[in-house]
């Protein structure tokens, strides 16, 4: 497949020195695929030979849209009880529940997601609990789970503050307070680096060292341990997010705040402590006591901070398909247009350790690629065409 005359945003940056905020583009280029995965893409003047030809005509052309937080899937839309599986609150330390063992993959939110351009989604368990459970990475098309999955497991889901609280509050065990939730999340980590620890022994002289009984949990926490896997902290207040530093400080943790909705009232302690945030639900009222200091401009101050910022939907609190929305709304309060394309493109796939594969159109990358009608954060602007992993997902029918 060969898409030319696009006016191509590659989302890779120019030059990694270059303190001017600019990407690598094509105001008149090529995608050369093959296998489904982009082979070439350069200015028309290099343009090869090819039948199989789609023409951009002008248009803009991006890497396809990237969520780096939701529950598609496993959170059903329109079906209620039945299809929702986000939330196991009978137990505070769930490491073991796998994303894709809940996801139900003809959930039409797929489709919705892919008719606006998101071609990738991180999906996983709500915040109920202190650990809540493993997150996967999914492409938005596929016959089943196991054909859409890009990386699973692709991070650790832990939660601090309101929600943990609330839910063992009412049920009148631990943790019903902060300082009971970081107690438990402590205590977890801990006996995971013991059993780590023990196994290796184990390993290491079989005859000397007793073989440690398995436990499914503490074996989830292993890979966070050893920076294998991301660790997504919930947290909205501004302590909560210093919490979440400390601890992953404490344990050596490759991390995320997820949400981080009064970071930007820490932007500096966040730059200093090199923090990656995926921002949002955006688009939604103050539900909760924690959203009181929810602010739109957030984005813009945070990414003007230094910090890389991914923009999330958070989806069903906010529908993945109106995730060029956020980024869009989030321009309109003071972001650059640049800082809101990396936000659902290239970090949200470098905050999710996805960005080998797609975040960004470069030789040797999956072939995710969407066609807008006109500028992709003009409200105005339709997605034309969608294509994942090599193959046109989605065409927008003519007016």
């Amino acid at each position: 497949m060969l898409i030319i005359n696009g006016k191509i945003l590659t989302m890779e940056d120019t030059r990694k020195n270059n303190k001017k905020k600019s990407v690598i583009s094509y105001e008149n280029g090529y995608i050369f695929i093959e296998n489904g995965r982009i082979k070439e893409i350069g200015s028309m003047e290099k343009c090869p030979a090819q039948q199989d030809v789609i023409d951009a005509n002008g248009r803009y052309v991006m890497p396809g849209l990237v969520d780096a937080h939701s529950h598609i899937g496993i959170m059903e839309d329109a079906v209620g009880f039945e299809g929702d599986d986000v939330n196991e609150m009978t137990d505070p330390v769930t490491p073991h529940l796998r994303a894709i063992d809940g996801i139900y993959h003809n959930d039409r939110s797929f489709e919705e997601a892919r008719q606006w351009g998101v071609t990738t989604v991180v999906s996983g368990p709500g915040s109920s609990n202190v650990i809540c459970g493993q997150f996967a990475a999914l492409k938005t098309y596929g016959r089943s789970v196991d054909e859409m999955v890009l990386k699973a497991p692709c991070a650790l889901k832990v939660a601090l503050g309101e929600n943990p609280k609330t839910v063992y509050r009412g049920k009148n065990v631990m943790p019903s307070t902060r300082v009971a939730t970081v107690a438990i999340l402590r205590e977890q980590l801990y006996k995971a680096k013991e059993y780590m620890e023990a196994w290796e022994d184990y390993r290491k002289d079989k005859e000397e060292n007793e073989k440690p009984d398995y436990d499914i949990k503490l074996e989830s926490i292993i890979p966070a341990l050893k920076r294998e896997l991301i660790v997504k902290i919930h947290a909205h207040r501004s302590d909560d997010i210093l919490t979440a530093i400390r601890i992953a400080k404490e344990f050596n943790l490759d991390f995320t705040i997820e949400h981080c909705t009064e970071g930007y009232l820490i932007a500096d302690i966040l730059k200093e402590n090199n923090t990656k945030v995926i921002l949002g639900p955006m688009l939604t009222d103050r539900s909760k006591i924690e959203l009181r200091n929810q602010n739109i401009k957030a984005p813009g101050i945070l990414a003007k901070s230094g910090v890389p910022v991914a923009i999330m939907t958070d989806h069903p609190c906010v529908p993945n398909q109106y995730l060029l929305l956020c980024a869009a709304i989030a321009v309109r309060e003071g972001m650059l247009e640049i800082d809101a394309l990396k936000s659902i493109t290239i970090n949200a796939a470098k905050a999710c350790g996805i960005e080998n594969r797609v975040g960004s159109l470069k030789a040797g990358k999956d072939a995710d690629i969407v066609i807008f009608s006109g500028h992709p954060l003009d409200y105005r602007t339709k997605v034309d065409m969608t294509i994942i992993n090599g193959r046109v997902i989605y065409q927008r029918e003519e007016d």
